[in-house]
């Protein structure tokens, strides 16, 4: 006699899910950090690989609320996830052949259309199995930040040896894993009933001036971050730091991350939400601060990396704790895909382009001082949502 299929939210789905977490992360630790450092090793100037490199915030501006709202119709969030998976594999192998800047516009585009949608489908299976149990929500999500050591770690070794010529390669044998992944996630389809409801509005939640500006503060703070997701390999190749220490700092950055994901349950309930957003903005600006005057000291490099557990870690599961708080059930799915849209889409665009045409005119110094500005920016809208919403 078959064994029934495990709780929702049981041990069973629980590790499907960590699994999918740490392929996934395994893939972007690789891919983000070294996709500059590859496409300036096939000879294209700066501009052009922050345009580049803007794609994947580009597709972060349609393909998630496009998934969400078909995720929260169908209820089909594991089934979605794995045709993302796929096409993303089938899509990397274009990376092999080098077709010129729009080739790999194209081929990036594409990938990054179905990668893109991948995490938001996640984040709102996950909440939905939690319950708002954010301890368990953070012993998942450290599992992503693990693969991500990995291979931001081992990649750096790798590309130090070997060069930058495997980088198709890996791209490639990391989405092969995800894909596995995602046919090893239970059914996790919610019961039909609810989907048979009428559509909910998400006008309403939107006319509440503490989401508005919880959604300005998050444009902010992540448009200020991608200052280190688009630049700093770059950054610290200029300054001649090599790809072994340059994943070393990487990987530091993603320690902290681990770090704080393991204690959060114990620490999110010392400050209320919109606190901890605003005490994350605060970290932000330090963050961005130090790397743009301290870039020639390891020491303050390390700092600034470890500052990630804030700025990043924190800041992350705040953003999908009130993104749940204020889009729940049939909205979920929507809240989650504006959280990716409104940060890593419009806010990860305008960050990497504005800051492309900053570094290519002014330097790196004076691209993360703006950063540093853009981050202040963001704490201050995280001050309004919290006066307006109240320390809930």
């Amino acid at each position: 006699m078959a064994s029934a299929p495990p709780a929702a939210g049981g041990r069973g789905h629980l590790l499907a899910f960590a699994a999918l977490s740490a392929s996934y992360f395994a893939h972007i630790g690789f891919f983000n950090p070294y996709l500059p450092l590859w496409l300036k090793d096939l000879g294209l100037p700066i501009f052009v690989i922050s345009l580049l490199t803007s794609v994947q915030s580009v597709t972060r501006v349609f393909a998630p609320y496009a998934w969400g709202a078909l995720s929260d119709h169908t209820g089909e969030r594991v089934k979605l996830l794995r045709f993302s998976a796929a096409v993303a594999l089938v899509s990397s192998f274009g990376l092999w052949w080098n077709g010129g800047p729009w080739w790999l516009m194209l081929v990036l585009l594409v990938m990054f259309t179905h990668t893109s949608s991948m995490m938001s489908l996640t984040e709102a299976a996950m909440a939905h199995l939690v319950a708002g149990d954010w301890g368990r929500y953070g012993r998942i999500r450290l599992w992503g930040s693990a693969g991500f050591l990995v291979t931001v770690f081992f990649a750096g070794e790798w590309f130090e040896r070997f060069g930058m010529r495997h980088f198709p390669a890996w791209a490639g044998g990391t989405l092969a894993i995800v894909l596995i992944a995602t046919l090893r996630l239970p059914d996790v389809r919610e019961p039909v009933s609810q989907h048979a409801q009428a559509r909910e509005p998400v006008g309403p939640v939107l006319r509440n001036p503490a989401v508005r500006w919880f959604f300005v503060s998050l444009f902010f703070h992540v448009m200020a971050h991608f200052a280190v997701y688009g630049f700093l390999s770059l950054y610290l190749d200029s300054l001649g730091y090599g790809k072994g220490t340059i994943g070393l700092l990487w990987a530091l950055s993603v320690v902290a991350e681990i770090v704080w994901f393991f204690l959060q349950g114990r620490l999110l309930g010392l400050l209320s939400m919109p606190r901890w957003l605003l005490l994350c903005g605060f970290a932000a600006v330090l963050r961005m601060g130090i790397t743009a005057g301290c870039g020639k000291w390891v020491w303050a490099l390390v700092v600034a990396q470890a500052l990630h557990a804030l700025s990043f870690a924190a800041h992350h599961t705040t953003c999908i704790a009130m993104v749940s708080r204020h889009f729940p059930g049939r909205l979920r799915g929507r809240g989650q895909a504006l959280f990716t849209v409104i940060g890593y889409g419009f806010g990860g665009v305008l960050g990497v382009l504005v800051g492309g045409a900053i570094a290519q005119r002014f330097g790196y110094v004076a691209m993360f001082s703006v950063a540093t500005a853009v981050a202040a920016v963001a704490s201050g809208c995280a001050w309004r949502a919290q006066r307006v919403g109240g320390a809930v």
